[in-house]
């Protein structure tokens, strides 16, 4: 039977004392984490049982909304961290350093840490994990993806029973927003870019975000909870948008998709190796438009989950903003907190705790087997299509349709779509078609769902 809300507040009052929360960061996701966390009212009872003992930033003497009490603003981050009176270190400054040696010396002075940093965690995953293990402490990061959708302690928890099968996320905002507006404008990649930085959607050096880097960190980390073991990021395959053209976009929708940045990590089985091989990679990919994912659209986050014996489910909302991830960070951090006031000594929870040990074994993107687009300009020849199609055919690559779509001066445009196909052996087919005195250059190629 559920107890009401005063009588689990009694409860809690009863059989435990206050936790005392260290913050490093009042940046975007910290100030919306106070704000959570000072005004407990209607939220569950335990956030009563929080207190913000010490925040760390860079000046004290800057005019904030937020109130504090004397004394808990600071600016010595080590304090924090170190200090014996914290139970939990909560790192919302986000960069790869000072972050991951605060977490490590959080760690080391036995403090349980919530961090939205999936850079760090993607990077430094077996450092931190194995000295949070060593310790007996908690590293939880549900806030470093996709920002308040719960899926992170989803698949350590909630679908712990199914063998995973695909795990298939739109994971960045940016992307998708800029996607949604090339695909509803007819627009440029580079205008809709400067909208977005504009806007705020994009940051001064989009690298992070365009280029698939961000994405591939989000899915490192949601490969590793979904397959059991740890992931080497520089084994993920990773492309980005900038190359996505108005022209592809034009072409995806008379063809019946639309073009979405998706991170995709699948269980692999080739001929020649076992099926505990992995693939993992980040592109520009053709969803067919009755696709769940296809309608994801703007700053939205969406991750659809293939498991046996569950099927399908997807999870969808907000992927950043103060309040979406400062949700997720006070999702952990409660976690936490419910352990330590019912154990005098916690013991690691198997279902929140890390024990992956080896790493996974992810196949070469050459064995990726997919569909592909491609769109050819080429010099307008009697025979040009022909000469496609026995190359292609030449490296064992099937094609679904060929199509001329017109002249542009006096280049023909030409558009392949492919059956399922060895990577390997169309790049070899592309390889091979670049350096046909027919083709003036292979304006585009991109991957099929």
């Amino acid at each position: 039977m559920c107890q009401n809300g005063n009588e689990l507040n009694k409860f809690l009052q009863v059989k435990v004392v206050g936790i005392k929360i260290g913050l490093l960061g009042l940046g975007t996701v910290g100030g919306g984490t106070v704000e959570i966390l000072q005004s407990p009212e209607g939220r569950h009872p335990l956030l009563q049982e929080l207190e913000i003992y010490r925040v760390g930033v860079r000046d004290r003497t800057k005019n904030r909304s937020l109130q504090f009490a004397e004394n808990v603003l600071t600016t010595d981050l080590e304090a924090i961290v170190t200090d014996p009176n914290i139970d939990i270190v909560v790192e919302v400054m986000g960069g790869l350093e000072p972050a991951r040696s605060l977490i490590l010396q959080a760690i080391a002075n036995n403090k349980h840490v919530v961090t939205a940093n999936k850079a760090v965690i993607a990077r430094y995953g077996e450092e931190i994990f194995s000295a949070a293990n060593e310790k007996g402490v908690y590293v939880m990061l549900e806030a470093a993806v996709a920002g308040g959708i719960p899926v992170i302690q989803t698949l350590k928890q909630s679908l712990g029973a199914n063998r995973i099968q695909t795990v298939t996320g739109i994971v960045n905002g940016t992307t998708n927003y800029i996607l949604t507006r090339m695909q509803t404008e007819g627009a440029d990649f580079a205008q809709v870019l400067a909208d977005a930085q504009q806007l705020g959607y994009a940051e001064a050096d989009p690298s992070a975000d365009v280029d698939g880097l961000d994405a591939a960190d989000k899915i490192a980390i949601l490969a590793s909870l979904a397959f059991g073991g740890r992931i080497n990021l520089a084994d993920i395959y990773c492309e980005g948008i900038r190359q996505v053209s108005a022209a592809d976009i034009a072409y995806a929708d008379k063809l019946g998709f639309v073009i979405k940045l998706l991170a995709i990590a699948h269980r692999h089985t080739t001929k020649t190796t076992d099926s505990d091989l992995l693939s993992i990679r980040v592109h520009p990919t053709f969803v067919p438009k009755i696709h769940p994912l296809a309608t994801i659209n703007g700053v939205y986050n969406a991750i659809l989950i293939e498991g046996e014996p569950l099927g399908q489910v997807m999870f969808y909302g907000r992927g950043a903003g103060a309040g979406p991830t400062a949700s997720a960070v006070v999702s952990d951090i409660m976690n936490i907190a419910a352990i330590l006031k019912t154990e005098t000594v916690p013991i690691p929870h198997p279902l929140l705790s890390c024990s992956h040990q080896h790493y996974c074994k992810i196949a070469p993107i050459q064995e990726l087997i997919t569909r592909f687009y491609a769109r050819f300009l080429t010099k307008d020849r009697p025979g040009v299509i022909g000469k496609l199609g026995t190359c292609f055919g030449n490296h064992h690559v099937s094609l679904e349709s060929v199509v001329q779509t017109g002249i542009h001066g006096e280049l023909a445009e030409i558009v392949v779509v492919t059956h399922d196909v060895a990577e390997g052996n169309f790049q070899l087919a592309i390889d091979e078609i670049s350096k046909m005195e027919s083709i003036d250059r292979i304006a585009s190629k991109l991957r099929v769902l």
